[in-house]
Parts: C-alpha cells; structure tokens; sequence
C-alpha cells in the first residue's frame, strides 16, 4: 500500500522529509496562508502537534520548509466498515508551496504520515478534499482512498468536501 521507508527520507534530491519542530510553525503558517484558502491559528497548528507529533512532518528543500501534513488520531464510526468504531487517522492539512509541486513531495507527505497513523494505532485515515481540487482527489485515489460520502458546504466559503478514506496495516 505505501512503502516502508524512515520518516526521515531523503526525496528526489534535495528534498528531506523530517519531524515538525515548534521552530518551523511560521513557515508552516505561511505555507497553510499561500496554498489554502482555510487558515488556523498558532494554536491550533501546537495542539494539533501536541496530539499526534509523529504524524506532523514536514518537506524541506535547501534548508527551506517546503511543504507540511499535520494530523491526529480520533476515535468514531469508522468510514471504512459499517457500524464498527474505529481509531481514524484524521489528515487535517496538507500542503505544498507551488513552486515546489509535481515532485513528489506531497505523495510523500501523505505516505510518510499514513506510517505515523498506523504506528499509533489508527486502523484508517481520513481527509476532506474539495471537490473542485481534481489534482488532489486523483493523487488520493491513486493511493488507494476511496471517496466515502459528498458533504456539502463544508468549508467556509460554502465549497463541497469528498470525505475519502483508506484502511491502514500495521507496521
């Protein structure tokens, strides 16, 4: 499903993949500001790192954050099995600075924290995706998420989300 590689990777050259550290929020911040039409605060970038920090990483290209994903683990109505609960890894953002796209970067992103998702004990994850972002919903179901239900007027501009969703193995 994604292959098994340290979260430490290094890309196509010279792009690394690393832990977010509380140093790089600004550059994350700025990243979420230029890509995403959806902007948080400070705080909620730190809780999302305090609640699951192996699963925050960033791409680095020259000593330079490229690109992010944070996400955390929740426990609800899986959206792979009917009336089961589940731990569900949440991608909450991903992002990736335009003049850094179509390297892999964000594959990369979604693998490595789909890992993280996994060694923590979430048995699948899940996004939302506009539904206008074809780029996007290809890249996922290129990796194998499956678009769960439509929600409607689900950001704040009133723009639709596909839910997609994929079960996790364990590492």
């Amino acid at each position: 499903m994604y292959p098994d590689t340290e979260s430490a990777k290094m890309l196509e050259a010279p792009h690394l993949l690393r832990p977010f550290n509380p140093q790089d929020l600004s550059a994350v911040i700025e990243i979420n500001r230029v890509c995403l039409p959806e902007n948080y605060s400070p705080y909620f970038f730190m809780e999302v790192f305090k609640s699951c920090p192996e699963a925050f990483i960033v791409a680095e290209t020259s000593a330079k954050v490229a690109g992010y994903i944070m996400c955390r683990v929740e426990f609800g109505f899986s959206d792979t099995r009917r009336f089961r609960m589940a731990r569900k890894g949440h991608i909450v953002s991903v992002a990736v600075l335009p003049e850094y796209r179509r390297q892999g970067i964000g594959r990369e992103l979604v693998e490595a924290a789909l890992r993280a998702l996994a060694g923590n004990g979430a048995e699948e994850c899940f996004l939302e995706v506009r539904t206008v972002n074809e780029e996007a919903v290809r890249l996922y179901k290129q990796m194998t998420f499956e678009i769960t239900r439509t929600i409607t007027h689900y950001y704040h501009d009133g723009a639709d989300a596909y839910l997609m969703s994929i079960k996790l193995t364990r590492p």
